[in-house]
């Protein structure tokens, strides 16, 4: 059987664009598979970090609803302060619609095919392609998938991705009053949980007011009355909810496979996450681009592995350092909220946001691999 197309990318987020358009930069006949219809909402805190930033900025104009250069840090609604920055920003708020939709004009124009309203039902393969059905039946072969469609999509399932930690995050989405958009304007608001390992926070987008919570999986109960108690302490509790949603973010364990045969898997299909913040779209953004560009280039399926290696080597050792620091946060929360408040604390976390220093930097630094031993970060 000769595929169709050269790559077929399942989801049509931050990842599976990201894929799209590097597959189709390479030369690769490209189509994008979008469930739903462009621009459209997707439940996200919509905080970029550096890394994202300057990734994105090399490939689409960013709709940046807000830069991000002071942080106000509470202790379960309580010991409150705000650390300060100038230039670059801490963080970019976008809103997921928009970001998304300047992704998809970008693969767009790269000459990749987006197809909307197709929601895929099936992914197999044999020896010469692998083939993709939808929903309404048809069907479509292609010499790679690469799968985006978020950690419960088919593509995860797929491959057989298996998932160490998985949390429940639950968000609204407020109209911002004019007093809120002066108080907020340039900051956000990072909240540390009472339950361990759980925290919220407050993101403004202009006329809007992100507020949510994550929690770990299987106590809904209690991460519903942390968002209600945190919306009650900061006053907002009795703004307008435009949207609410929640979503489970799912990181993967170490050994879990990234491919079978011709599919791959990036993003959130892959559990590719940062485990402490549970931050994705640079996992995202990164993944799903060099996804596509090994896809638009290997000739074979061995050559997929390529792939594989890059994981291992660039996103997996951050992912194994912020586990160290998200086990350290989880016994020591105190310690871990005092210490944004020295200088130290202060300026390692502006310099992991605006991507100047990495996770695995972080902990390389004798005091703060010191601390962690102390504080019994897991390995």
């Amino acid at each position: 059987m000769v595929a169709t197309w050269d790559v077929a990318v399942v989801g049509g987020g931050p990842g599976g664009l990201a894929a799209g358009l590097a597959a189709a930069a390479g030369g690769a006949r490209t189509i994008v598979l979008e469930r739903a219809e462009h621009p459209r909402y997707k439940t996200c805190g919509g905080g970029l970090l550096g890394t994202s930033l300057a990734f994105s900025e090399s490939r689409i104009k960013v709709p940046a609803r807000d830069s991000i250069t002071a942080v106000t840090f509470t202790d379960r609604g309580e010991h409150a302060f705000t650390r300060r920055s100038g230039q670059p920003p801490v963080l970019t708020m976008v809103r997921r619609d928009e970001f998304d939709l300047a992704w998809y004009d970008a693969a767009v124009a790269a000459g990749a095919e987006v197809r909307q309203n197709a929601q895929v039902r099936a992914v197999d393969q044999d020896e010469d392609v692998a083939t993709v059905t939808l929903a309404d039946g048809s069907a479509l072969t292609a010499r790679t998938v690469i799968g985006a469609d978020g950690s419960a999509g088919i593509s995860s399932r797929y491959v057989g991705v298996a998932f160490e930690q998985q949390d429940l995050g639950l968000e609204v989405e407020l109209a911002a009053t004019g007093a809120d958009r002066a108080a907020y304007r340039g900051r956000v608001l990072l909240d540390w949980g009472a339950v361990p390992g759980s925290y919220g926070w407050v993101f403004p987008k202009d006329d809007e007011l992100t507020v949510g919570v994550i929690m770990q999986k299987g106590r809904g109960a209690e991460t519903k009355e942390y968002l209600a108690t945190f919306l009650k302490q900061l006053g907002l509790d009795d703004r307008p909810v435009l949207r609410d949603s929640g979503h489970l973010t799912r990181c993967r364990t170490p050994s879990a496979p990234l491919r079978k045969g011709r599919v791959l898997v990036v993003g959130d299909a892959a559990g590719l996450l940062e485990p402490w913040t549970r931050e994705g779209i640079s996992y995202a953004l990164r993944s799903g681009t060099r996804a596509g560009e090994v896809a638009a280039l290997a000739g074979t399926v061995d050559g997929l592995t390529a792939y594989e290696k890059w994981v291992n080597d660039e996103l997996a050792p951050e992912m194994a350092a912020g586990r160290r620091l998200l086990g350290g946060f989880i016994r020591h929360r105190r310690v871990m909220h005092a210490a944004m408040a020295t200088p130290l604390g202060w300026r390692a976390f502006q310099a992991f946001c605006r991507g100047e220093l990495s996770m695995p930097s972080v902990l390389r630094r004798p005091g703060v691999r010191a601390a962690v031993r102390v504080f019994g970060g897991r390995g």
